[in-house]
């Protein structure tokens, strides 16, 4: 079955996931009863931006994590998840690194988050180091680590609570005006990188003097 037609059969199972996570704290967590999520989704977003990223957030659901994955076929971590429903939904080219990510865009305090919006966490002990996307009504849809799939969790649960550090708003806008400078960075970054892993440990000078 091709990808196409796996996201078509996906989604209304994907709405029906919204109804009610798991009362677990673990990033493990995932929702399996119904409800009528999808049009209150609606209601509240009000904009074809945010019905896009939801539609296609979703049609991701179960897709299996991979560390550098971009693609639903191969895996996707949680920055890849981002960039391809964004790049899909919207034709917008978000880097693949959170904390790029959440360089973009504008502030969302959490108590005016809405759906569509990025929310941001600490899972690597530093901060915007895990990104999802902002369900509404609490709940979020992320990759969240190796051995788990995309799956929804609440933003309220004790693990994720804990780790939050905001939420943004991207638009085109903000992505084409901060866009190349990120890239820039991100450039930089590779090349200090390849740089440090390239060098080898200089070998120690013997201390002793040769034999005549």
């Amino acid at each position: 079955m091709t990808l196409k037609y796996r996201h078509l059969l996906l989604i209304p199972l994907a709405c029906l996931a919204l109804a009610k996570p798991a009362d677990e704290t673990s990033p493990a967590a995932t929702s399996h009863e119904p409800s009528d999520a999808l049009s209150e989704f609606e209601g509240d977003a009000g904009t074809r931006f945010s019905q896009d990223i939801m539609l296609q957030a979703l049609g991701l659901i179960g897709v299996t994590y991979r560390w550098g994955g971009n693609s639903p076929e191969s895996g996707l971590d949680c920055s890849g998840f981002i960039k391809y429903v964004f790049q899909q939904a919207l034709n917008i080219a978000l880097p693949h690194n959170a904390l790029a990510i959440s360089r973009l865009g504008e502030d969302v305090e959490k108590e005016a988050l809405k759906p569509g919006d990025l929310v941001f966490f600490n899972t690597l002990g530093r901060k915007f180091s895990h990104v999802g996307i902002y369900l509404g009504d609490d709940r979020f849809i992320h990759s969240p680590r190796a051995g788990s799939k995309v799956q929804i969790v609440r933003i309220t649960d004790a693990y994720w609570a804990k780790r939050y550090n905001g939420g943004r708003r991207v638009t085109q806008e903000s992505v084409a005006e901060r866009g190349p400078q990120l890239e820039q960075l991100l450039q930089q970054a590779r090349e200090v990188s390849k740089k440090k892993s390239s060098r080898k440990p200089a070998k120690k000078k013997s201390s002793r003097k040769k034999r005549s």
